[in-house]
């Protein structure tokens, strides 16, 4: 398939090919309550200091509560954890029902059974056209069980061995 530079059908095209890990992102909104969204743009920045970067739409029903927090925790999910990362893609009223968390960092949430998380403040927001980056501080975190990655590939969670 050949096509223009300009052709966005194209661009999503290429990109839905990449695999990319799952995680899913989360924060304490300004009044409190918890929010999250998966993500696959999460990326390590630095090791020292350890800088940990995600970007997403501002057009997010999250983006306010990402926009004004000051605190984030990151969590890398496995194989056994895509209902959740389901889950926090769904409707953002009914993300945390009956999930499993704990307050993290500045209160974001550490939410139970991920492959890991990591947490710190937010330092940087670079906002880019329609989109977001997010610059965070890691300062605690926790290794969980280990799993077999979780991945989103042409539009679906995936896991090694799954049938394509």
């Amino acid at each position: 398939m050949s096509a223009s530079p300009d052709d966005l059908d194209a661009f999503r095209q290429a990109f839905r090919r990449h695999a990319a890990g799952v995680a899913i992102v989360t924060v304490q909104g300004p009044d409190g309550a918890p929010e999250a969204f998966t993500a696959t743009s999460v990326a390590s920045l630095s090791a020292v200091p350890p800088l940990a970067t995600f970007n997403m739409a501002r057009s997010a029903s999250v983006w306010p509560a990402v926009a004004t927090a000051g605190h984030a925790v990151v969590h890398m999910l496995g194989a056994r954890n895509r209902a959740l990362a389901e889950r926090m893609a769904g409707p953002r009223e009914s993300r945390f029902d009956g999930v499993a968390w704990r307050a993290g960092p500045g209160g974001a949430p550490v939410l139970a059974g991920a492959t890991a998380w990591m947490g710190g403040r937010i330092l940087e927001r670079f906002e880019v056209h329609e989109s977001a980056l997010v610059v965070l501080r890691v300062d605690r975190g926790e290794i969980g069980e280990a799993d077999a990655p979780l991945l989103y590939h042409e539009r679906s969670y995936r896991a090694p061995g799954d049938v394509v």
